[in-house]
């Protein structure tokens, strides 16, 4: 009896700020596959935990809120966009600030919190393929992915996206403060025992410091075409 071949993955992992939404949402349009923003899985259990008042650090609280947190991504009526529900609530806007990215972050490095969301990750891995964006997508979640890319930029690089981000949101950040926070998050995501942020050993490596962003997808689209 022949097996069917397992759905297509590609995994665009990399530091905050260097542009894996964008050219995850991007490839995906184009190549008219499914898509997994694995960061905003764990924003919003930071949303969530901030709701009900819990410890951040607090391994077994956060375990628990993972296990139950109801997560939906719905899109946009433009289909432009993708609105994410945390426990019935829309919380979209929420989940790009700051703070629900430095709330990640930290509940990212609990070993049970992460395992909680493994099982809810591997089940966007529907046909036609998916593309995963995230920190460890193509090392721990879809290690047997045909297709691996590792995006990164300059932390001053990446600081001035995100706050023209902000900006454009009405948001007032200093270029400073989000450098430091980039670099902070880019020490702390590095140096976690479980899971590190680290490129897979088969990933083709990208640095997009100074690429404007059709460049990226063209380049991230020869990944898989080839």
């Amino acid at each position: 009896m022949n097996r069917a071949a397992p759905v297509p993955v590609l995994t665009i992992d990399g530091p905050s700020g260097s542009g894996k939404g964008t050219v995850s949402r991007l490839v995906a349009e184009r190549l008219g596959w499914r898509m997994l923003d694995s960061g905003a899985l764990y924003r919003a259990i930071g949303y969530a935990a901030g709701m009900a008042d819990l410890d951040l650090s607090d391994a077994e609280a956060m375990t628990r809120c993972a296990q139950t947190t109801k997560i939906r991504f719905h899109p946009s009526a433009d289909g432009h966009d993708t609105h994410i529900f945390v426990n019935g609530h829309d919380a979209t806007d929420e989940l790009r600030t700051e703070t629900a990215g430095a709330a990640a972050s930290a509940i990212a490095s609990i070993p049970s919190v992460r395992q909680a969301l493994v099982e809810l990750q591997l089940s966007f891995r529907k046909a036609p393929g998916l593309v995963a964006d995230g920190r460890d997508m193509g090392t721990v979640i879809f290690p047997d992915a045909p297709f691996k890319v590792f995006l990164t930029a300059s932390a001053a690089e990446r600081a001035r996206r995100r706050h023209k981000q902000l900006k454009e949101k009405g948001l007032k950040v200093t270029l400073t403060d989000l450098q430091r926070e980039i670099e902070a998050r880019d020490a702390r995501d590095a140096s976690r025992t479980v899971a590190p942020l680290k490129p897979a050993p088969d990933a083709v490596l990208l640095d997009t410091t100074g690429m404007p962003i059709e460049d990226v997808v063209a380049n991230v689209l020869t990944v898989v075409q080839r």
